[in-house]
């Protein structure tokens, strides 16, 4: 099976409740696997054991990027959370291990 990690790398931001992921393909074959495999849906079940949602993608195709808002995934915020990262920076690991399904 292959991992988000095997076709590209990730950044991850936050505002308030909210964490930005950015997944940036290695290559063209890449992005297009993501483009089709990783989506809003895949991502959600990902992030579903604290996240509440919604997941928004949306596409950057000159950066053979894909950026991922995810709502209600810092706990309530910085100054709310417990987590110990309450920034979210961590979460891109998160993403980098999501299989993609048909994909070998």
């Amino acid at each position: 099976m292959t991992c988000v990690n095997d076709l590209a790398h990730g950044r991850a931001g936050d505002k308030g409740n909210t964490s930005n992921i950015s997944v940036i393909a290695y290559d063209d074959d890449g992005w297009e696997i993501l483009r089709e495999h990783l989506t809003e849906a895949v991502v959600q079940q990902a992030f579903s054991h604290f996240a509440t949602g919604p997941v928004i993608r949306y596409e950057i195709p000159r950066l053979k990027a894909l950026n991922f808002v995810i709502h209600g995934a810092l706990g309530g915020g910085v100054t709310r959370s417990l987590a110990q990262d309450a920034h979210g920076k961590s979460l891109s690991s998160l993403m980098m291990t999501i299989e993609l399904p048909g994909v070998q």
